[in-house]
């Protein structure tokens, strides 16, 4: 039986950051070359993709890089107010997201998909809403969420 100390986290799990950021190197490399969402993107500064990587990193658990370096949550919360995504942006940006992890060979056991999809489908959801927003109705102080393994409660290894 695994000790519950010994889980790791949904960062560890799928290798650190390198990972994470391999993962939207190559994401946003389709997001630029697609129809739908070049437009959306085609004005974002070149460290977008690090920054997006070290705030999906640290929710899973990973170093506090975005907290300390890029901002906070209220900060990144802010970056999508007036920006009027739509429901065809969010499905398109999560389909190119989850083909370019299996491009890169994320993990693909159930529990560590299943975290992985559930806090994507949660966060572009959110993105949407707020971006159809012009104020942010949201604590400056707000904490960054941090996402664990969910139902599951862990890696099945066995």
């Amino acid at each position: 039986m695994i000790q519950k100390s010994s889980i790791p986290t949904l960062f560890e799990w799928a290798g650190g950051m390198p990972v994470f950021e391999q993962l939207t190197k190559f994401f946003y490399q389709k997001v630029l070359q697609d129809p739908l969402l070049e437009p959306v993107f085609k004005h974002m500064s070149p460290e977008h993709q690090m920054h997006v990587a070290h705030f999906i990193a640290e929710v899973f658990g990973g170093p506090e890089w975005y907290s300390t370096a890029d901002g906070n949550h209220f900060k990144m919360i802010q970056k999508h107010l007036n920006k009027h995504l739509t429901e065809q942006h969010r499905q398109r940006w999560v389909a190119l997201l989850l083909e370019t992890a299996d491009e890169i060979r994320l993990p693909d056991d159930p529990e560590f998909r299943s975290a992985f999809v559930a806090y994507i489908e949660w966060g572009t959801r959110i993105a949407v809403i707020n971006s159809n927003s012009d104020e942010l109705q949201m604590n400056p102080d707000e904490p960054m969420p941090k996402w664990g393994w969910g139902v599951p409660g862990g890696p099945f290894l066995g």
